[in-house]
């Protein structure tokens, strides 16, 4: 089952810090986002498509401190206390989440495969309604080099985000096992060198970018 890029993740201690790193980073003021009262957790997104990464975005993502506690593990490793120490550091890249047409059946896949992403979950943001796959202990995969799984409704994102100078020039997840390498789209390149388990490079204002995970 194919996979299309989504959206990259790129955690933060505080949406504000989030959003003046995207500012130093990459040149520019990230979009509105909102809160996911699922998971207790609000957003900034900012358009990164380019024809090889059709409907791509960038989500900063952090907690939100005015939500009530969500009652469960926040997805993502957020609450992880290893992740927290990181983004105190400075806002990362951290995850990216792959879209598919049919979550049920891309989850069982994995699962017949060996690799257990969770239990579909429905979600919302405002108008926008999706489902992704979240395991109860909220982890990513390979601390963050595996995607997160996500199904979109009628709306996406980037149906109503405003055009951005940002633009992801390429992808690059490292190792991956040949159950996922064989999903990948012709735009995300799969290498087994000794870089950055993923690697993100972006065109911008300040001119080439590149993001790596574990963010360091």
């Amino acid at each position: 089952m194919r996979l299309a890029l989504d959206h990259l993740v790129v955690g933060a201690a505080s949406l504000a810090q989030g959003v003046a790193w995207c500012e130093a980073t990459l040149g520019v003021t990230p979009a509105a986002g909102g809160a996911h009262p699922l998971m207790g957790t609000h957003n900034r997104l900012l358009r990164v498509d380019a024809p090889g990464f059709p409907r791509a975005y960038l989500e900063i993502i952090a907690i939100d401190p005015a939500a009530p506690p969500p009652g469960r593990v926040r997805w993502f490793d957020l609450d992880e206390p290893a992740l927290q120490a990181r983004l105190a550091r400075g806002p990362a890249l951290i995850h990216w989440v792959a879209r598919v047409d049919d979550l049920d059946a891309a989850c069982a896949a994995w699962r017949a495969g060996g690799i257990e992403r969770g239990e579909a979950l429905a979600a919302s943001r405002g108008t926008l309604r999706w489902r992704i796959a979240v395991r109860p202990d909220g982890a990513r995969l390979a601390q963050g080099q595996w995607p997160t799984l996500i199904e979109w409704g009628e709306a996406h994102p980037c149906d109503s985000l405003p055009a951005s100078p940002v633009v992801l020039q390429s992808l690059t997840v490292r190792a991956l096992p040949p159950l996922l390498r064989a999903a990948l789209p012709e735009g995300i390149a799969a290498a087994d060198d000794a870089g950055a388990p993923l690697e993100a490079v972006l065109a911008t204002p300040l001119g080439e970018r590149r993001l790596t995970l574990p963010g360091d």
